[in-house]
């Protein structure tokens, strides 16, 4: 009698890998100190893009962003601010730009204890995303500068190489930021229980309930509060209190603008 003929059963399927985990980190303020985009402005400044006046009203917003952190007020006014000097700007001249302000600028003004902690959790097999309103293309050289995961940034719009002057999607802000992030964690198959939420302020409330594990650094007053209240766990890397902090901020104002200064005078005096 012949043998009977085994079936075949269908592979089972692999199971599915675990949600994963990931942090987030603001960049201005929390991840390093002063506004990123007060520096791209002082790089556009060299490459006389706009006037001293205009390089001047932005120093000036950097030093009571530094004292006091961010306010919606101050956030929309650079933002139309720096949209307006965009618009025809070639978007390869952009992309160059971020090398040099980080290079020049921003890696000097990492804080040393936010980038421990976003190689702590790399170090942990997690990923670490930027998630900031400064360009997407400045974020990303920081990002890729720093080994991180990627970055999330406002998007301008390009078309046939230059910039018009108009955003794609919203300028990430805010509940912006939230939903950028629960849209890399559908991406991504992370968990948001299990994930961290690094910020300086108030604004970003938003960000730091969508996951599981939020952490103030360098926290303005309000999100300082709300910390407290809520046993989230308070980071400052800033160098002693108000006084020094202060001293700081005061010589990076004064600084700025007497190096725009000087810059313009060697320009006038040609």
């Amino acid at each position: 009698m012949p043998d009977a003929i085994q079936g075949t059963q269908p592979s089972p399927e692999p199971p599915a890998p675990p949600p994963g985990e990931a942090a987030f980190f603001d960049v201005d303020n929390t991840l390093m100190r002063g506004a990123s985009l007060f520096h791209v402005a002082r790089k556009m400044y060299q490459r006389k893009a706009f006037t001293l006046r205009f390089a001047a009203g932005l120093a000036w917003k950097q030093l009571r962003f530094i004292m006091r952190g961010e306010t919606m007020t101050d956030v929309d006014a650079v933002r139309e601010a720096a949209l307006a000097f965009a618009i025809g700007i070639a978007h390869e001249d952009i992309l160059a730009l971020g090398e040099e302000v980080y290079d020049e600028m921003i890696a000097s003004k990492i804080w040393p204890g936010a980038r421990a902690l976003a190689e702590q959790h790399l170090s942990s097999n997690r990923q670490v995303w930027l998630v900031t309103g400064t360009p997407v293309e400045v974020a990303a050289v920081i990002s890729s500068r720093l080994g991180l995961t990627g970055a999330l940034g406002t998007v301008a719009e390009v078309i046939d190489g230059l910039y018009t002057g108009r955003l794609v999607g919203d300028f990430l802000h805010g509940s912006a930021k939230a939903a950028a992030v629960l849209a890399v964690a559908e991406r991504e198959h992370l968990d948001l229980a299990r994930c961290w939420g690094y910020s300086d302020s108030y604004n970003d409330i938003p960000l730091l309930t969508a996951v599981g594990h939020p952490v103030a650094i360098n926290p303005d007053r309000k999100l300082r509060r709300h910390a407290r209240a809520n046993n989230w766990p308070v980071y400052d890397f800033r160098s002693g209190r108000r006084a020094a902090t202060f001293g700081l901020s005061a010589a990076t104002l004064v600084g700025s603008v007497y190096g725009l200064w000087r810059g313009f005078s060697r320009f006038r005096g040609r």
